[in-house]
């Protein structure tokens, strides 16, 4: 339990941080709120249904890229305005960095959930599977930014944040999938043994 404590003590260390002078308030609520919501659940079914430790971890990782973009805006991470000048790029990419894990870390969540849970009976649809709950996710979440958006006017620019770039939706979308793709090819295997350890 100690390790899983350790987890719990860090979210709230990285929300709290982020919470000091971020640069509005507004976004920071809006680019949190889904962290403070995962964190809920995950503690409401802890005792249910218990993820892997490597599980909670990257959701632990994927809570702080959050955190991170809340208190500063994802179009204003310093570290990711130094990439762009060095690397000449046209824009603050800190953003792509959050949709990457945006796929990641749920497709890691999706695929444990199908695997021990036996959603679905044949393996060979389970990574195409994976990659379309990532993809819906993303979806919604676009659908969400341009919601507030329209709602609150100017006030939510800096949680949509497309930076002038008019592919920013589409290119969101893309690096969530790329994402999931990537957890599928890199994480399949470990997460395989991180599931046996559980059963054994």
């Amino acid at each position: 339990m100690k390790k899983y404590n350790l987890l719990v003590v860090l979210f709230f260390a990285g929300l709290i941080l982020s919470a000091f002078k971020p640069h509005d308030y507004f976004t920071w609520i809006l680019e949190v709120f889904p962290a403070i919501i995962g964190f809920l659940v995950l503690v409401f079914t802890f005792k249910t249904f218990r993820f892997t430790y490597l599980t909670y971890f990257f959701i632990l990782l994927h809570c702080f890229i959050l955190f991170i973009g809340g208190h500063y805006t994802y179009a204003l991470v310093p570290a990711f305005d130094w990439v762009k000048e060095v690397f000449h790029q046209s824009r603050n990419n800190y953003d792509k960095v959050g949709h990457f894990f945006q796929g990641f870390v749920p497709g890691m969540i999706a695929r444990e959930l199908f695997i021990r849970k036996e959603v679905i009976n044949k393996k060979g649809w389970l990574p195409f599977l994976v990659v379309c709950v990532c993809g819906t996710i993303s979806l919604l979440y676009e659908l969400l930014e341009w919601l507030v958006s329209v709602s609150s006017g100017s006030a939510g620019d800096s949680f949509l944040g497309t930076q002038g770039d008019i592919w920013d939706t589409q290119s969101d979308m893309l690096f969530a999938i790329i994402g999931a793709i990537s957890m599928i090819l890199v994480m399949s295997k470990w997460q395989n043994n991180a599931i046996r350890k559980i059963k054994a």
